[in-house]
């Protein structure tokens, strides 16, 4: 039974009663109270800092600019921040491509020369012809915080449609470009979000939000009613044909898809803010005129992805009976279980992802959180495996049905991003584009290791350092860590991870339960109910580090993002005396009000809701990090990062998080924040990143003792 939750006060009830701190000579701004309290279940919530949500209000925006202020002031006395700076900048300038995919005639890629703010579209003719550039977002503003989201090319290769965000928001506005002459045409869709671009005929499918009724308060709407809209090239958005809605569930996504022959609209359906973690599928027969859609699939609780059509029928990769996912193929006109004919059965091993090219189906699999590359006949046969380099990670696989080859990027901790062309007739894998990165690899170790978490799971972690280091128990240790929706950590290359390790720095990237690297259980493991597992996997590997001597209490970082920042908050909260340094950037620390805000609904599937049942209350109130921290407990030094663009987990709350830490810390340990202007969930341009990469750094490195000389 969802509970009722009563307001006992009114948050215009102010009391002056914030608390100045002093500690380690840090005088942190006063913060007002509010005498505001929810009640859940029969158990009175305090909420004295909900004045913070209003991120409009006078009194916030005051807020903040006294946070950055002491924040900036603290790290401004850092000796070798700017010379960070420079490093990581010198460290980050060089060439970054796309691997490039191919439609029609011509091929398309994205380049970043080295430090532009963003990556620039080019086009060319032939992978032996001269590259042009096709749009370029560095010339739309003078800050270069316009960025370049979900884009598509149309099926005539005439038209390229793209979708552009501002400021690091998840709002998106379409735009359409002719690509013979590079004219941008006048269609301009706007209120765009979680949503593909299915080119159809003259037009295109996409899926957005009614307009807000206020466009001031973006952050603190709930976006609700997505549909579904036909855009004809050339009309007005406004006579746009509505395709789809659902007006009796105003918290589901709908997205589209077109498959490659035009044959089938593909219609996905998620109705995660009911705590369902899956879609429901959808098909209409776009050959055959069907005007309605038919269901294929009407659960909620496992995933359906159509791969693509052979013939009348779809090839879909399922975790339906199969939790390490599976390729089946499903005849809309017959969809019952009974009848689908299995492709690809589950294996022991993940199938991370699955594309239909060049007359083949290729999958690419996990083995101890690397992976193996397999070629399949549309059929399911077993043709032979791509040899990949080393142990790694395979991104930007896929392709055309006619195509020759294909290309993807490979790349693990100490194996800078390099993509491949793969011939398919002759099997043949070639290198086609390396980095250019100055990095020597032969100086780095990796090591992966399996520890034992609380309840006897052994849990994989990579460790990455300089060959020859000792283990005295005295190296600094950068922990990081995500553990939820499904999301799998793999070995990847970060430029600005030399900065780090270059210092005598050791890197741990650790697979907590909550992912998807050993697959649905993996994932099931770490959600709802046994989120605590996430959070005794990541302490159980501190606690492996420490004891095996690669770091102390006095030398172990803990960092985390999204997700990942709820779950250094909440460790933070549960041993505070196992770290020295916290660094949750834009987390999700209210998770009793996470799905009040923007999209926070949708992760309701990951971790329950505190308004759906007692027990799911009483479970999310024991973690959460903001109604965890204790009066008078010495916490690590932290620095805590948001946005004041962050329209996916609202900078409300870090800020209340902040807030409280402030009052309630006690010791020497600076506890700070750092809001970003202009950015949003992740640093809005290459400048901003750098710059809050070397605070992060920086602020790390001073409290773990570590004086790096430039």
């Amino acid at each position: 039974m969802k509970c009722l939750i009563l307001w006992s006060l009114s948050l215009c009830t102010v009391a002056y009663v914030g608390v100045v701190a002093q500690n380690g000579g840090i005088r942190y701004p006063s913060t007002p109270k509010v005498s505001h309290t929810d009640t859940y279940f029969g158990i009175v919530v305090p909420d004295p800092y909900r004045w913070l949500e209003d991120d409009t209000s006078g009194a916030t925006k005051q807020w903040i600019e006294q946070q950055n202020a002491v924040t900036f002031k603290y790290l401004e006395q850092i000796p070798y921040r700017q010379a960070l700076y420079k490093r990581l900048e010198q460290i980050y300038n060089y060439p970054k491509y796309s691997a490039p995919s191919r439609k029609g005639k011509y091929y398309f890629f994205s380049k970043n020369d080295g430090l532009q703010n963003q990556a620039v579209v080019y086009i060319q003719q032939s992978l032996e012809g001269k590259p042009e550039v096709l749009f370029d977002p560095n010339v739309l503003s003078p800050d270069g915080t316009i960025r370049l989201g979900v884009t598509a090319v149309s099926r005539d290769v005439k038209y390229w449609a793209y979708g552009l965000s501002s400021g690091g928001s998840d709002w998106l506005e379409i735009n359409v470009m002719e690509i013979a002459g590079r004219k941008k045409l006048a269609d301009r869709l706007r209120w765009v979000k979680v949503s593909g671009i299915a080119w159809y005929k003259n037009g295109f499918f996409y899926s957005r939000y009614p307009t807000p009724d206020d466009t001031t308060k973006l952050l603190s709407a709930k976006n609700e009613h997505h549909q579904v809209f036909y855009h004809t090239l050339g009309i007005d958005q406004s006579r746009d044909v509505l395709i789809f809605e659902d007006k009796k569930n105003p918290e589901r996504f709908h997205m589209v898809s077109v498959t490659d022959d035009e044959r089938f609209l593909v219609l996905y359906v998620s109705d995660r803010g009911k705590g369902k973690d899956g879609n429901a599928l959808y098909v209409r027969n776009l050959a055959k005129g069907q005007k309605d859609f038919t269901q294929i699939v009407g659960e909620f609780d496992h995933d359906f992805t159509v791969l693509d059509n052979i013939g009348d029928k779809l090839l879909v990769q399922t975790n339906y009976k199969a939790p390490n996912q599976r390729v089946v193929l499903i005849d809309p006109a017959n969809p019952i279980e009974q009848a689908w004919g299995e492709i690809l059965p589950e294996k022991p091993e993940p199938l991370i992802a699955a594309e239909a090219a060049g007359g083949k189906l290729f999958a690419i699999y996990s083995k101890d959180v690397t992976h193996r590359v397999y070629v399949y006949s549309l059929s399911g046969a077993f043709e032979h495996e791509v040899p990949l380099p080393s142990l790694g990670t395979v991104s930007g696989l896929s392709g055309e049905r006619d195509d020759k080859e294909i290309f993807f990027t490979f790349t693990s901790f100490t194996v800078p991003p390099t993509i491949y062309r793969y011939t398919i007739a002759k099997k043949q894998l070639e290198v086609f584009r390396a980095s250019e990165v100055a990095f020597r690899p032969e100086d780095y170790e990796t090591k992966q290791v399996f520890y034992t978490s609380t309840d006897g799971t052994k849990v994989p972690m990579f460790l990455v350092y300089r060959r020859g280091i000792e283990l005295n128990g005295d190296n600094p240790v950068l922990m990081y860590g995500y553990g939820g929706f499904n999301i799998s950590l793999f070995p990847s290359f970060n430029p600005l991870r030399i900065a780090w390790l270059e210092q005598g720095g050791i890197f741990a990237q650790v697979n907590v339960r909550g992912g998807g690297e050993y697959g649905e259980t993996w994932h099931e493991q770490g959600m709802k109910l046994n989120k605590q597992n996430v959070f005794n996997d990541f302490i159980a590997a501190a606690e492996y580090l420490v004891r095996e001597r690669y770091t102390s209490p006095a030398k172990l970082v803990m960092q985390g993002g999204s997700n990942g920042g709820l779950l250094v908050g909440a460790v933070m909260c549960k041993r505070p005396d196992l770290f020295k340094v916290a660094l949750p950037a834009v987390g999700v620390m209210d998770m009793l009000r996470f799905h009040k805000f923007t999209i926070g609904w949708n992760w309701i599937a990951d971790y329950g809701c505190a308004e759906h049942s007692e027990e799911e209350f009483r479970y999310l109130y024991g973690y959460s990090p903001l109604h965890n921290l204790k009066e008078g407990v010495e916490y690590p030094a932290t620095l805590i990062t948001t946005a004041d663009h962050d329209d996916r987990v609202v900078p409300a709350h870090s800020f209340k998080f902040a807030a409280t830490l402030q009052e309630k810390h006690k010791g020497v340990n600076p506890v700070l924040i750092r809001i970003a202007t202009k950015s949003g969930h992740g640093a809005s341009n290459t400048k901003k990143a750098l710059e809050e990469t070397a605070d992060i750094y920086a602020f790390a490195m001073w409290n773990v003792g570590m004086r790096p000389q430039y």
